[in-house]
């Protein structure tokens, strides 16, 4: 194996580092249909849109530093779990709206802010938890390669959240105004 990918030899690395691949293009392509569904759905949607964002990443903001002591006092595999819960139900929760046609702003902001949530005790439990699953040799290419993973995430979950709002017929009007 490339000395590239040796953490990969680890088979809870393999599966963690696809678990992460997964979750963050999942990630990023809410954010992205979110960021849509607040558009169509809000009469004045910059400002909705703004709001959304701010909802979502205030958490990051205050939470983060206490999200990290949970990190350190809690078993982490059990607390991934956890957030990732807390990050799926919101978005599975918005998308049912969204496909009933029932969704409204308020909803909006108030998913985006669970989801905010789940990701301020996501990532230092996320981060930390690289080192009690691969050997100390392997633990520079493992955070290595969780920083690879998730900016090609970044890259890729917009692109094919913007590529399914396309295909599914996701028409953004602008308000009238």
């Amino acid at each position: 194996m490339s000395p590239t990918f040796r953490s990969l030899r680890n088979p809870n690395y393999r599966l963690y580092a696809a678990g992460g691949i997964v979750s963050n293009t999942g990630t990023w392509m809410q954010r992205i249909a979110q960021d849509w569904l607040v558009l169509a759905v809000a009469a004045n949607g910059a400002t909705a849109l703004g709001i959304t964002t701010a909802l979502q990443f205030l958490p990051i903001l205050l939470l983060s530093p206490y999200a990290g002591v949970v990190a350190d006092r809690f078993p982490k595999r059990r607390l991934l779990q956890v957030t990732q819960v807390m990050m799926a139900a919101p978005s599975l929760v918005l998308g049912v709206l969204a496909v009933t046609g029932t969704v409204e702003v308020w909803h909006v902001y108030a998913l985006a802010f669970v989801f905010g949530i789940g990701t301020a005790f996501d990532a230092p439990a996320r981060q930390s938890f690289v080192s009690e699953i691969v050997d100390e040799d392997d633990l520079t290419n493992a955070v290595g390669l969780n920083s690879a993973s998730f900016n090609a995430a970044r890259l890729v979950g917009p692109a094919l959240a913007g590529v399914l709002i396309a295909a599914l017929g996701g028409e953004w009007r602008a308000p009238a105004g």
